[in-house]
């Protein structure tokens, strides 16, 4: 498994010596869960002087130059009477005394690597409290690792100047928006002006004008955008905007490419629902997973762009998650692995992790390879055969993945068209270029091959036997089972069909899980309240089916289950997708969501526990089903389906889950057991059963029993 420091190591010779410091060994945790390490015990007791860092709560990570602090001194003292330095420098003239007694200040000019940060009692000077902050580039790294190159800039997408790579960086840019009374939002030259058709928000029950400041500017090399109401006045850290509701929404966009350019879009910022009751939304392009398939990487891009929020704003009372698909997948992923980035999350349509999903995506273009060819058995199996051995509700979900997902495990089929055909991978031509299956984004975590160039793969279908619940229910014949195990083949190191099964590389699985990519749900998810939104795409009226199905939302909760004996923290919530119906249970799961998180407010550094979690979930929120705008059936939700919501939007499976897989589907190598047709309900003739030896010679997966490789993730806030 790859670990490295920092990949500013080689050019910024004193933050790496700080980092050094910090780190154990070449991975680091900052510390135990539940604690912001580097900041002091003092703020535990309200008699004492205590300094802590607001805009990230884990000192040791700040970027950008700047910190937001507060200092609180003992209830006897006057805000007046304490002394800040940093590092030597008097600072105190940028705090600002609030409404509970407390000191707030945004600290500037911090440069790069380590610096203390010091109160005192003027007529104590004996009495301090200090934090340590150690600042990192704007541009990152900070905990993801050496960046990839090459990186190709696209901030003229939004209107910003021309960048030069790899930092991809360029000025930010302000301009204005406003909703108009025609539910539009609008341009707005001059934001004092108020035109005829400006609408109005509502914001803790007062009205105010609708007029939205929009930030663009770059981030750890991303674009980010951080949108709010805007009340007439420049934002400041140390005084609230009186048109915000003090709360933060942060976007994350789908998807799953490898990366190597900046990104032309974010999570999206212009969001009424959002905007319209005050919260401030921000969202960046890395957090955008068809531009950067890493959760670790979109874990860092949200924190550094959630510190800059809370230091234009102020302190944010807590943050929610949003986003559906690869949006889903980071939201998942990042509770669990850099908890505290996202109080609450609302993933949609929503996956666990990629590794996960690439398995079930590259079975799909094996089963569909397989039946397009007609050879064999192929060209018998009907319509309902297919779909019986893909488990979906329609053998179309897989040719979907196929059609739009399977590349991203290819060399080169899935460039973004911002990476120039010149620089993409030749194995003649050009055999050092740009690779771009997904796995290139996660490098720093599993490590190059380096006899093949390539990042190595977890991907593995040994001993997978598809279609073996259609066998045992009669669904496809024998032979029909035999012959297609026997053509389906796998998938070689550039993602394309080989005769031979896929075997994974033994680093590569005991990485993914040591580093919870592929999602335990053992970690932050444990006491991260989640508000699953599942929209119904399994088959569309038309007959077509998405490949957004259903059944991901139940291996999460599997998980869940398995890693914490509960899922309760976790409520699921299902809906066609008719636009009405699906906004009227947004916007509930948001006010929910919302309610739950201000019940559960806590000091950003003490995260809580599972009991204060269930404790300060809403009576009224819990699983179930909309059946329409205005009618919610509150019931418990189960795999398989039942009740009145699983008549509404019945629960299939996928091809792994057809071929005996486990519901939590964690093991993507699995362990295997001797061929033995005893254990099956159908009788295989004596020829058949000799073809099924030698194609399971190491033998068939045991589903009762942990993949290869699989065990529990290190812990979390690891850095490389």
């Amino acid at each position: 498994m790859t670990r490295r420091l920092p990949g500013t190591r080689s050019r910024l010779a004193a933050l790496a010596a700080t980092v050094l410091a910090l780190a154990v060994g070449v991975v680091g945790s900052p510390g135990p869960a539940g604690a912001a390490p580097g900041s002091p015990d003092e703020g535990s007791d309200a008699g004492r002087l205590a300094i802590v860092s607001v805009s990230n709560p884990r000192p040791q990570l700040v970027s950008g130059g700047d910190v937001l602090l507060r200092v609180t001194p003992p209830t006897d003292v006057a805000p007046a009477d304490v002394r800040v330095d940093a590092g030597g420098r008097n600072v105190r003239p940028r705090f600002v005394a609030q409404p509970d007694g407390s000191l707030l200040g945004l600290v500037t000019g911090l440069p790069l690597g380590w610096t203390r940060v010091t109160a005192r009692l003027a007529d104590d000077p004996a009495t301090t409290a200090s934090v340590d902050v150690v600042n990192h580039p704007r541009t990152g790294p900070v905990f993801s690792g050496p960046q990839q190159k090459p990186f190709y800039c696209q901030t003229t997408a939004f209107g910003l100047a021309p960048a030069v790579q790899p930092l991809c960086s360029a000025p930010t840019v302000v301009t204005y928006q406003y909703r108009t009374t025609a539910g539009q939002f609008a341009p707005l030259a001059d934001p004092t002006s108020r035109p005829d058709d400006l609408a109005t928000a509502l914001v803790d029950g007062r009205q105010v004008p609708y007029v939205v400041r929009v930030e663009r500017g770059t981030i750890d090399r991303a674009v980010y955008e951080l949108a709010a109401l805007y009340d007439g006045r420049d934002p400041s850290p140390t005084r609230p905007d009186r048109s915000w509701n003090e709360r933060l929404v942060y976007t994350f966009g789908g998807g799953c490419n490898a990366g190597y350019h900046q990104g032309a879009y974010t999570g999206g910022v212009l969001d009424d629902l959002f905007l319209s009751q005050g919260y401030a939304v921000a969202s960046s392009t890395l957090n955008v997973l068809d531009t950067n398939c890493s959760a670790v990487i979109s874990a860092e891009a949200a924190m550094m762009v959630k510190e800059h929020a809370v230091e234009t704003y102020g302190p944010v009372r807590h943050t929610i998650g949003w986003g559906g698909s690869g949006g889903a997948i980071q939201q998942y992923t990042i509770a669990d692995s850099y908890p505290g980035i996202l109080d609450g999350i609302i993933p949609g349509i929503s996956f666990p992790d990629p590794v996960s999903v690439i398995g079930v995506v590259s079975d799909c273009r094996l089963l569909k390879r397989y039946f397009d060819a007609g050879a064999g058995q192929a060209g018998t199996f009907t319509d309902a055969q297919r779909t019986a051995v893909s488990g979906f509700r329609s053998f179309s979900s897989c040719a979907s993945w196929d059609a739009t997902f399977a590349s991203r495990a290819t060399a080169t089929d899935s460039c973004d068209p911002a990476i120039p055909v010149a620089a993409r991978w030749d194995p003649v031509t050009n055999p050092d270029g740009v690779r771009c299956s997904f796995l290139e984004q996660l490098v720093n975590q599993i490590g190059r091959d380096p006899r093949t160039g390539f990042v190595r793969s977890p991907l593995d279908n040994r001993g997978v036997q598809y279609g073996l619940t259609a066998l045992a229910s009669g669904a496809i014949t024998p032979e029909q089972f035999v012959d297609l195990n026997e053509r389906v083949g796998g998938l070689d190191v550039a993602g394309r069909p080989s005769v031979a099964r896929t075997a994974a590389d033994p680093k590569a699985l005991a990485a993914v899980y040591r580093d919870d990519l592929v999602n335990s749900a053992s970690q932050g998810l444990r006491t991260t309240p989640v508000i699953d939104q599942r929209t119904d795409l399994d088959l569309l009226s038309s007959g077509f089916a998405d490949i957004h199905t259903t059944e991901w939302s139940y291996v999460m909760r599997a998980r869940l289950l398995r890693a914490n004996g509960t899922a309760a923290n976790q409520v699921i919530i299902e809906t066609s997708p008719d636009p009405a119906t699906a906004g009227a249970a947004a916007a509930y799961q948001l006010d929910a969501m919302d309610r739950w998180l201000t019940r559960l407010d806590r000091p950003a550094a003490d995260r809580p526990t599972l009991r204060q979690v269930l404790a300060a979930k809403p009576a009224d929120l819990g699983d179930g089903c909309y059946v329409g705008p205005t009618q919610r059936i509150t019931e418990t939700l189960t795999y398989p389906a039942s009740g009145r919501c699983g008549a509404l939007f019945p629960v299939a499976a996928n091809p792994r889950l057809a071929a005996g897989g486990d519901l939590t589907l964690t093991a993507l190598a699995c362990r295997r057991t001797a061929f033995d047709p005893r254990d099956y309900p159908v009788a295989f003739t004596a020829e058949q059963q000799q073809r099924l030896r030698a194609v399971f010679a190491t033998g068939v997966c045991d589903g009762r029993r942990p993949g290869l490789g699989e065990q529990p993730p290190l812990r979390p806030w690891l850095r490389y």
